[in-house]
């Protein structure tokens, strides 16, 4: 039988459960979830292997217009998954204008390759008619396309994706070692874990100016010893974040901690430090630094 591997990129607005929807197709948290938009930064790959067939998924930022460097470089994340892709899954929700979607339905088009319309959160819907009707206007928007409703946040119809998805996978060897289940690093899902804690417990603007970097990295036989850095774009944000006689850079600790212990399997130890960086998320050398910048 021959073997099938390919990229599935995932791409739409932010905030349709794009993350969520990858998590639950590779079976694993690869992508940090939150209420609120913007949270994924990074191309991110989660790869599910069977016997003859390899999926390299990707997540994506969410579609928007840059207000700030930070976002152009999360852009160019998008414009890098619309070039390599085997196939599209383009995500929206329930109640978002088809018309939204325009610039993004060009791009994905004019690629010629296999597009996929996942209807999220259909759990949702009023009703089954409003589900149908709401398809049917995607189809009209992209004749070539299959469009599956699901919910990925209770794993509705991933089955019939899934196949579908096998269908389009085009006659390729696979492209990582079939235990691999992403491209990145530990120390980055340490970062995005720390982040993510950072996501659910403020609010506003702190989240937004908020960068992680894994400093140090040290794994004996049964403890991994962590040292990260925190940085905030001004001293105001420090002292929230750190909060009064460091509570609140504990909490975020203490539950970040537990998070990595379960993704890594061992006991871990979790040094936080936040750091003032003026205006990071404008500054290209510094985003090639944290790992935005790919030119």
């Amino acid at each position: 039988m021959a073997h099938k591997s390919g990229f599935v990129n995932i791409i739409g607005f932010p905030n349709v459960g794009k993350s969520t929807l990858m998590n639950s197709l590779v079976g694993e948290k690869l992508s940090i979830i939150t209420s609120k938009a913007q949270t994924t930064r990074h191309r991110i790959m989660g790869i599910v292997n069977g016997e003859d067939f390899q999926i390299i998924y990707s997540d994506t930022p969410g579609v928007l217009k840059p207000s700030y460097k930070l976002q152009e470089s999360m852009m160019q994340f998008v414009y890098s998954a619309l070039s390599d892709a085997d196939i599209i899954l383009l995500v929206t929700e329930m109640g978002l204008e088809v018309e939204k979607h325009a610039e993004i339905v060009q791009k994905v088009t004019a690629l010629k390759v296999p597009i996929i319309v996942v209807v999220n959160k259909v759990d949702t819907a009023a009703d089954q008619n409003a589900v149908v009707d709401y398809m049917n206007l995607w189809q009209a928007c992209i004749p070539e396309a299959r469009v599956i409703p699901v919910s990925a946040l209770h794993k509705f119809n991933q089955e019939a994706l899934l196949t579908e998805i096998l269908e389009k996978l085009p006659e390729n060897p696979e492209y990582f070692p079939k235990d691999q289940i992403s491209d990145k690093t530990m120390r980055f899902f340490v970062s995005e874990i720390i982040r993510e804690k950072i996501l659910i417990t403020y609010q506003k603007e702190i989240p937004y100016s908020v960068e992680v970097v894994v400093e140090s990295y040290k794994e004996s036989e049964k403890m991994i010893h962590i040292e990260t850095t925190i940085f905030v774009t001004r001293d105001t944000q420090k002292g929230i974040l750190i909060g009064h006689q460091g509570s609140m850079l504990k909490r975020i600790g203490t539950k970040a901690r537990h998070d990595i212990e379960a993704f890594v399997g061992k006991k871990v130890f979790l040094g936080l430090h936040v750091k003032v960086l003026d205006n990071w998320r404008d500054n290209e050398l510094i985003l090639k630094r944290f790992g935005y910048n790919q030119n």
